[in-house]
């Protein structure tokens, strides 16, 4: 396949202003300017671009995609388990509902990857799994699984438990089940580091939780902390250093208040959701403006729409609001497209426009900012897909 005439936004080579990409099988093979095509196109299929945008598929790396309701009216809440504080051996992979209609809208407005995964009722909630958005057997779609642990401080898991005398109450207790369990994780990775090193030594016993926890603990898979006020931010990053997790701060509402100490601990923040009003205290300090803020102080951006906080199908939307409210416009792109994927452990295979990453792009009639540009094309792994695919 090859798309010709388009305004190429590589995403890690710069924006093309008359350029082609060419595909075979999965892969991209070439991007380039108009001027360098060679021949050959005779037995290809030909997506014609000219006055249109090419970028690579959008990622979506916070949001409960086929997780809550299945976007046909029928019920389907498998989003929070809010039986047990702790409970990081959920795997999304097993609650995704790859027939949700919203897989179907994700597609039609260029979001070809997700991570999804449980809510946030948990200070531990359990394992998240990145999904390309085409088919109808989930783990046929997976990219990574797990792809991150989730954990939430702040006022949700303090008002899933006020009833019940098995969780917090207080943001001191959410961080202390937190630090007890990774605590335990450290313990049993350890065991379990020295049984693989001794023929005579036996291995811990078994523990679901702890199993999944010391993937975190030996760095396997990062850690993403919902957290919205700068405080509950500074717990998060403390946390992490004391047990050397890999973190990420999810939604980071209260970040522009502290966007020097992320710039200068490197902790990526995943902003969002954007098109929300303030429902619940801690989003008391709210602004539009804290994506440019955050990216301007030197702190890696993605932008999220936590759906269905923010119906998926207005990624797009929620970055170009961004680039409104001061961040360049082609670092909003980069925040929904290669920082998104480098965040989410993939920008070696997705994100940009580059000979040998997976044929995931989109082709619009017009700047991905304009409200008036259509979606016209979507390909994932080389095949283009349409409203109707499943």
């Amino acid at each position: 396949m090859l798309i010709l005439n388009g305004i190429i936004h590589t995403m890690d080579g710069g924006v093309i202003d008359s350029g082609y990409v060419r595909v075979k099988g999965t892969k991209l093979v070439e991007v380039g300017h108009m001027s360098r095509l060679a021949g050959g196109t005779e037995q290809e299929q030909i997506v014609d671009a000219r006055g249109g945008h090419v970028l690579p598929g959008l990622l979506d790396i916070h949001c409960h995609l086929g997780l809550y309701g299945t976007g046909t009216g029928a019920p389907g809440d498998d989003l929070n388990e809010a039986t047990d504080p702790c409970t990081p051996q959920l795997h999304a992979l097993d609650g995704v509902n790859p027939m949700d209609d919203y897989f179907r809208q994700a597609r039609r407005a260029g979001v070809t990857c997700v991570l999804t995964g449980p809510g946030s009722t948990n200070p531990v909630s359990g394992q998240s799994v990145l999904l390309k958005t085409v088919g109808r057997v989930v783990d046929r779609m997976v990219v990574r699984a797990p792809a991150a642990m989730k954990f939430a401080l702040g006022e949700n898991p303090k008002s899933c438990y006020q009833k019940q005398s098995s969780g917090p109450v207080t943001r001191m207790a959410t961080a202390a089940i937190i630090r007890e369990n990774l605590t335990r994780a450290m313990d049993y990775q350890l065991k379990w580091e020295r049984a693989q090193a001794s023929q005579d030594e036996d291995g811990p016993e078994f523990d679901g939780k702890l199993d999944a926890l010391r993937l975190v603990v030996s760095g396997k898979i990062p850690a993403h902390f919902h957290a919205h006020r700068a405080d509950d931010i500074v717990t998060a990053v403390r946390l992490s250093r004391e047990f050397g997790l890999d973190c990420v701060i999810v939604h980071g509402t209260e970040g522009y208040l502290i966007a020097d100490y992320l710039a200068r601990e490197g902790i990526p923040v995943i902003t969002g959701p954007i098109l929300t009003d303030r429902f619940k205290p801690e989003l008391a300090n709210l602004t539009m403006e804290n994506t440019a803020i955050l990216a301007r102080a030197g702190v890696q951006i993605a932008i999220c729409t936590d759906h269905p906080e923010v119906p998926i199908q207005h990624l797009m939307l929620c970055a170009a609001l961004a680039a409104k409210a001061g961040m360049d416009e082609e670092e909003a792109l980069a925040a929904v497209t290669i920082n998104a994927a480098c965040i989410a452990g993939v920008g070696d295979r997705l994100g940009s426009l580059s000979q040998g990453k997976d044929a995931d792009l989109v082709v619009l009639d017009g700047h991905p900012f304009d409200w008036r540009s259509k979606v016209t094309h979507v390909f994932i792994d080389g095949q283009e897909v349409s409203e109707h695919d499943s």
